[in-house]
């Protein structure tokens, strides 16, 4: 078994060589919306899942995806060529979903930031409806 630097090495790799051989091998023009975000490797160094985005819509996402899925063999076999070890790994596809998430994050910051801009328009020239400091203190015992 190989150990785990050696398949985050070859993750590298399987990703540069993903990114090249998708232009290379389907001859679509569908696959210039297709990024390579990241590759994984087993520690076995036998299965390799790439991670992918694609900018288009839904039907554009499916396209691809069924694209990639037909033409994961001719994939691989263009990975084996350029790989130097004895087994190429097989390879799965898997849309990458964090930058739709990323985004939506990002719209519900910006909402919080207004939210927040608001409460301090409406705060601003209040004063405290008591002490600015409502809490008991060890010299207000001694007082009592």
């Amino acid at each position: 078994m190989a150990d785990s630097a050696r398949a985050a090495r070859l993750a590298k790799r399987v990703q540069v060589l993903m990114a090249q051989s998708l232009r290379n091998v389907i001859k679509d023009e569908r696959i210039d919306n297709v990024t390579v975000t990241d590759a994984r490797v087993t520690n076995d160094l036998q299965h390799a899942t790439v991670y992918y985005t694609v900018f288009g819509d839904d039907e554009m996402k499916k396209d691809v995806a069924a694209m990639l899925e037909k033409r994961g063999g001719a994939l691989r076999k263009e990975l084996g060529r350029n790989l130097t070890i004895r087994l190429t790994p097989t390879l799965a596809f898997v849309a990458d979903e964090i930058p739709e998430g990323a985004s939506h994050l990002e719209e519900l910051l910006a909402k919080a930031r207004e939210k927040d801009a608001e409460v301090a328009a409406l705060r601003e020239g209040k004063d405290f409806a008591g002490d600015q400091d409502p809490y008991k203190k060890d010299e207000d015992a001694e007082e009592a």
